[in-house]
């Protein structure tokens, strides 16, 4: 029983290292969302670049590691070729979307990577989503609604250029980030992290060095650097890489359906910077919408940590049934 006990509160333990985990992930997310609009209001509209730092300091640190070590390499390189592929243009069409489309729309669009998630680890992770893992996921998805409706009170909305090209274009970056978060829970749970960082900062690398030669180079030619935006520049790799260093953690304890909803929050720590950083004054909706994203994350991680238990000691009971039969057969008793 002691054992139960102590099974049980390791358990819990990750479910709470997977929520505290979610949100650092989620605020590291909101920065680098500010950083962005930091380069882009100086004038360096080069989002393709940006990634190209990250991938090369991901490709440089783990690959060395992986260089002095010469482990077995686990994985195949296709499959770290198609996630990095993923996530480069995931993040090119969202980041893109946002010159056609308004914010309330981005928001409220990216969250079509949650069903793409639970679809696509269900078919082929084979993860399981009960009644309450659903309702975790709807509740989270509730609190973000909440956020668009207090933009509208609000009166924050802008229609955007080409709003339909622009909700294509989230819809689309949604797909791939579904695509790229279940590749790569796949992958570290059959390979090693150091390993998937590696060749996802190698090939992202290479695609984002391809993609700038043909989309790039001319606001490349025109940007007037100075060391303020190369600052930010460095501030948005260095974050990225504590991002994507991160979050292998996470797929792991909790799955990628987990992280993807705890980016939903993400939005809650923009109002949060905006009210402190930059003393703006935000809707009263905006704290209950904050809140209802909260429970429901609740709600999903330990629900699900729940059935696992329930699965361990469905496990051991059927262990238990089977030693004793084993025992009476040897024994002779009936």
């Amino acid at each position: 029983m002691g054992l139960n006990l102590e099974e049980i509160k390791t358990k819990k333990k990750l479910t709470f290292i997977g929520l505290g985990l979610g949100q650092i992930l989620s605020l590291l997310c909101t920065c680098n969302v500010f950083t962005s609009s930091e380069l882009a209001r100086k004038g360096y509209n080069v989002p393709t670049t940006q990634s190209f730092l990250t991938y090369t300091l991901l490709a440089i640190v783990y690959g060395g590691i992986v260089l002095y070590r010469r482990p077995t390499i686990k994985g195949k390189w296709y499959h770290y070729f198609f996630l990095a592929l993923a996530d480069v243009e995931g993040n090119f069409l969202v980041v893109k979307a946002n010159q056609y489309t308004s914010i309330t729309s981005v928001m409220l669009l990216d969250c079509w990577a949650i069903p793409c998630v639970l679809v696509l680890t269900w078919v082929f992770l084979k993860t399981r989503y009960r009644l309450m893992k659903i309702s975790g996921v709807v509740i989270c998805i509730l609190g973000v609604i909440m956020v668009v409706f207090s933009d509208v009170h609000a009166g924050s909305r802008a229609g955007g250029s080409n709003p339909v090209k622009g909700d294509i274009l989230v819809v689309a970056g949604a797909t791939l980030y579904a695509v790229s978060n279940t590749t790569e829970e796949f992958l570290v749970k059959n390979a090693n992290t150091v390993e998937l960082m590696t060749f996802m900062g190698f090939f992202g690398a290479i695609i984002s060095a391809i993609q700038i030669c043909i989309f790039e180079r001319g606001e490349l030619r025109a940007i007037d650097w100075s060391a303020e935006g190369a600052i930010l520049f460095l501030r948005f790799a260095v974050s990225m890489f504590l991002f994507y260093s991160l979050l292998p953690v996470l797929l792991k304890t909790s799955g990628s359906a987990m992280f993807t909803l705890s980016l939903l929050t993400s939005d809650m720590w923009a109002v949060l910077i905006r009210i402190f950083a930059y003393h703006e004054k935000v809707d009263w909706l905006y704290y209950l919408a904050f809140a209802t994203t909260a429970i429901g994350l609740i709600i999903y991680s330990v629900k699900e940590k729940d059935e696992e238990d329930q699965k361990d000691e469905q496990r051991k009971l059927l262990d238990e049934e089977g030693r004793v039969s084993l025992i009476a057969t040897s024994t002779g008793e009936p």
